[in-house]
């Protein structure tokens, strides 16, 4: 289960993308995650996706 709240969201997505998904889709695929939503989410929050970096920032 992940947490709701977006700044421990990111930090739980951030640890997932560096230690075990090489891309956010990897991610989004494995734990059965809707993109759009996620996305919307935590851009709402001011985070955003660098596939460059493979976190949030």
């Amino acid at each position: 289960m992940l947490p709701e709240d977006p700044v421990m969201l990111v930090s739980v997505l951030n640890m997932k993308l560096r230690d075990f998904y090489p891309t956010l889709e990897a991610l989004l695929e494995d734990l059965d995650l809707p993109e759009e939503e996620l996305l919307s989410k935590l851009a709402g929050a001011g985070f955003t996706y660098s596939a460059e970096k493979n976190r949030f920032v």
